[in-house]
């Protein structure tokens, strides 16, 4: 029985320490392929208001694969006043021939009830101990079981994250595909800017944008 508890409460820890990331909807172009692409410099642009998380979700990405490259090295203060053609052109110049954006769409809490739960430990008590009560007052009785007969339900809040994640062809100039996936759970923005990225190329092996596995 401790063996059992030990497990569920690791469960619970590991689940409790990063996002649950899915993918909500999701949209590719029928027909060219992320894959087809070949992107070898690839601009990372995550739209947000606050520099320091911009840049630690950037940089995160960047992390995971050498074409990537974060774009507060390139749009950023000193580019700010430009026209959209004079920020394109940058990227042209600097052979970028992909963009990948990520944008939070929304942010909402859900309140829910979680019910109680019986231990059910009236028969056979703990390891058979039971057996051994037999003669003993409700007293005796109620003191052994009482404090794991019944653990009372509670009201949890919990608050989900609708992020966008598109990728552009800059060769094309146009969208190739797009998804959204919603996060909860979260605590630390870098794991959960893994999870949705792990999530979006699951997507893309699943609708042939990326070959499988």
């Amino acid at each position: 029985m401790k063996k059992h508890l030990l497990f569920l409460l690791v469960i619970l820890f590991l689940s409790s320490c990063g996002s649950n990331t899915t993918i909500v909807n999701s949209w590719r172009d029928p027909k060219i392929t992320v894959a087809q692409e070949q992107f070898k410099k690839v601009l990372v642009v995550v739209l947000v208001k606050d520099e320091a998380s911009r840049r630690v979700a950037e940089n995160r990405i960047a992390a995971s694969n050498a074409i990537f490259k974060t774009s507060y090295q390139y749009l950023n203060e000193t580019t700010k006043q430009l026209t959209q053609e004079q920020k394109l052109k940058i990227l042209q110049d600097e052979n970028f021939d992909g963009v990948v954006t990520m944008r939070l769409v929304s942010k909402d809490k859900e309140t829910t009830y979680v019910p109680g739960t019986y231990t059910g430990m009236y028969y056979g008590g703990f390891d058979g101990l039971y057996s051994g009560m037999y003669g003993y007052g409700f007293g005796n009785w109620y003191g052994m079981y009482s404090p794991a007969f019944y653990d009372p339900g509670y009201y949890q809040e919990t608050t989900s994250y609708m992020v966008e994640t598109n990728i552009f062809s800059l060769k094309d100039n146009k969208l190739i595909w797009t998804g959204t996936t919603k996060s909860e759970y979260v605590t630390d923005l870098g794991q959960t800017v893994d999870a949705i990225m792990q999530a979006v190329v699951k997507e893309m092996r699943k609708d042939g944008s990326l070959p499988p596995k």
